[in-house]
């Protein structure tokens, strides 16, 4: 006889594992997450870790600014934390666009409850101490965004699923979604099938970061959510970086940023003329170019040394904002009982404002949260082409979320 569950999640990386926690706290009875490999093994463990409310919509701003809170009362909450640091963010801009494109943003923002202001670059460089004060104008600047380590938030959530009898299935891989005609002749979910059996369910939450698209593909859906190559670099300790505060930068023409690691300093990048999909190898001439910005930025760093570097898959959706809604398959049709999450490349970022919307789709079907309106699948058309703007900050992805064809090069962008 098939298992039965009150809500099965597909993936336990940052949405599916946080999502899983708050739909148990909130009263669903049992709640079951499959992982096809090791929990937080794919992008959540190999993240930079970069946690903003500087977002680029209203939606944004409101997904950063309630996963900042969370990260803050996570010890309290959970008795474990994702190790969030304050350390305050410069989104820098270098030509006269970025900075209309910075001044409007920050508008918003502000119109919006945060605290957020322009500095000029003399002002930026003397926040950001290493930072030169020329090749750039400045640029937008809050003092309370931060960084996690995300080896250490895979873990809190992990116990955190441990704590509230979530039943976690790792090495276990969704295979295919069971509906069943409603009433009113459309498709509800009864269940999913497992390489281990069928567990039988009314409500599904699809998750899966990069590999979101093949699991999608598995519930009869079509989710223009990429994959791309995502660079992280982290140099050798140095004097100047070996302090408990300095504000992150961005660099948002060039999609370069960079924080405190460990006395020295991290950075990371990602190229729009990336072919999508998984990342294999290290682009040795990317990163000597992105080397070459950073000590034109940063000076302290033109004779540092490499410690270490990783190349991670990273996801990514068409306009760079959040998928969050029902299960609609390419004929346009909702499947009920099932809910669609991704953070479209924003997993630290707005993980866990993500992840208490998903919850609250997947248990009630509606959130407090944000407006989600705009956020479901039915805003892509049969080529993945979103209706909406894209989000302005926003890693330069492909623009395309075809993992089989490369692009074009997108605009500009920032760190996740």
């Amino acid at each position: 006889m098939a298992e039965q569950a009150d809500l099965v999640v597909i993936g336990a990386g940052t949405i599916g594992g946080w999502a899983s926690v708050f739909a148990k706290a909130d009263g669903v009875g049992r709640v079951i997450v499959l992982e096809r490999g090791l929990v937080g093994m794919g992008a959540s463990s190999r993240a930079a870790g970069i946690v903003r409310a500087q977002g680029g919509t209203p939606a944004t701003v409101a997904l950063g600014r309630w996963s900042i809170g969370f990260y803050r009362g996570q010890a309290a909450a959970y008795g474990a934390d994702s190790g969030f640091r304050e350390l305050g963010y410069l989104i820098l801009a270098v030509t006269d666009e970025d900075e209309r494109a910075g001044r409007e943003r920050v508008a918003m923002q502000q119109a919006n409850g945060l605290d957020v202001r322009w500095l000029d670059a003399a002002e930026a460089a003397r926040v950001a101490v290493t930072l030169s004060p020329s090749g750039h104008r400045g640029g937008s600047y809050i003092a309370t965004d931060g960084a996690i380590d995300p080896p250490r938030n895979v873990r809190a959530y992990s116990l955190a699923m441990q704590s509230v009898g979530v039943e976690l299935r790792e090495r276990t891989a969704f295979t295919a979604l069971r509906t069943a005609p409603t009433a009113g002749g459309g498709r509800r979910v009864v269940g999913v099938e497992t390489e281990l059996g069928v567990i039988d369910a009314e409500r599904v939450l699809l998750t899966g970061g990069p590999s979101l698209r093949a699991v999608g593909r598995l519930a009869g859906l079509r989710i223009p959510a990429g994959a791309a190559r995502h660079t992280v670099a982290v140099l050798e300790p140095h004097p100047a970086f070996d302090v408990p505060r300095m504000p992150m930068v961005f660099d948002i023409g060039a999609g370069l940023y960079w924080r405190l690691e460990e006395g020295g300093l991290l950075f990371g990048w990602s190229d729009p003329d990336e072919v999508p999909g998984e990342a294999r190898s290290i682009d040795w001439a990317a990163y000597q170019r992105t080397r070459e910005r950073l000590g034109r930025l940063v000076p302290q760093t033109r004779d540092l040394g490499l410690r270490r570097i990783w190349a991670a898959t990273i996801d990514y959706t068409p306009d760079h904002l959040p998928i969050l809604g029902p299960g609609v398959t390419p004929a346009g049709e909702a499947i009920a009982g099932l809910t669609v999450a991704s953070a479209g490349g924003h997993g630290m970022m707005w993980g866990p404002g993500v992840a208490r919307v998903a919850a609250d789709l997947a248990i009630r079907g509606t959130t407090q949260l944000i407006d989600t309106g705009d956020l479901g699948l039915d805003r892509f058309d049969a080529a993945g082409r979103s209706r909406l703007a894209t989000d302005p900050i926003a890693l330069p992805f492909p623009v395309s979320a075809d993992d089989e064809r490369p692009s074009a090069a997108a605009g500009p962008a920032a760190a996740s």
